[in-house]
């Protein structure tokens, strides 16, 4: 038997130990994402996808953008920060701990308020006026100290002139998905929630009118990779497949507006 035909006969037993071998390369690979808060409904379906479509395993860890921030500044190992502000990871490349270029805006948060279905106020009706009702006692928001959804609140909140009213009602999360926790519990009565988080079970069924987008600044959400990250061609390719691949239309589907859409009106 010829070379020639020996190398065939085996060339297709080659090409299936490379088929199978390409995977268990990729399935050795590993990035671990700090997402914002308002993303724990859409982020976990993003990882899962692009697991299936790359092999690299994806860890996501979930909290307040400004906790991330300082935790990433004192050494947190994270590959990828997506944050719901743009300001956090501007800080993180001018210091350093990010790489120059990097960032990406990856959707435009939106801000609802919320109450439960139960509620006796008509929230679509009355919008802001249901906070200033004898019933409500605690509103619940993220804590604008160091999460971006909180300092949308307020900012809403003192557009629309109610803020110095209502000020001893509010009860701060340490995150937006915390915040939500309060009024699920009915530890307060009405909150100012991201739309995102719309999409949970526990929230479905209440009351809802979205804050119109001209009455606080606009929420850039951005990702940024970390100079800590080890596997950095794996990081762009998951930022690249959230930012322009599926996890876009992913990032749609939970209500997130395009870059492009800041002035639109919701």
């Amino acid at each position: 038997m010829s070379v020639k035909n020996i190398f065939l006969r085996i060339l297709p037993a080659i090409l299936a130990v490379c088929w199978l071998a390409a995977p268990a390369s990729a399935q050795n690979k590993q990035i671990r994402v700090a997402a914002a808060a308002d993303l724990q409904t859409v982020m976990p379906e993003i990882a899962r996808v692009f697991e299936a479509h790359s092999g690299t395993r994806v860890e996501v860890l979930f909290g307040s953008s400004g906790n991330f921030y300082a935790q990433i500044r004192n050494g947190a190992p994270v590959d990828v920060f997506f944050s719901a502000d743009s300001e956090y990871p501007r800080k993180l490349e001018e210091s350093g701990f990010a790489e120059a270029g990097s960032s990406f805006i990856y959707g435009l948060g939106r801000i609802v308020l919320w109450m439960p279905a139960n509620a006796g106020c008509d929230l679509e009706r009355v919008e802001w006026k249901c906070l200033e009702s004898p019933g409500v006692k605690k509103i619940a928001i993220a804590n604008p100290e160091h999460a971006p959804y909180g300092r949308a609140a307020m900012a809403a909140l003192q557009k629309a002139g109610i803020y110095s009213g209502i000020r001893t009602k509010l009860v701060f999360g340490e995150s937006i998905s915390q915040a939500a926790q309060f009024v699920e519990s009915g530890n307060a009565q009405a909150a100012i929630l991201a739309y995102s988080l719309l999409s949970s079970p526990a929230l479905q069924s209440g009351k809802k009118w979205e804050i119109p987008n001209g009455m606080y600044p606009p929420i850039e959400q951005t990702a940024i990779i970390l100079k800590s990250a080890k596997d950095k061609s794996s990081a762009q390719d998951f930022v690249k497949f959230v930012t322009e691949g599926p996890g876009r239309e992913l990032l749609a589907k939970f209500g997130f507006r395009p870059p492009g859409d800041r002035h639109r009106a919701p």
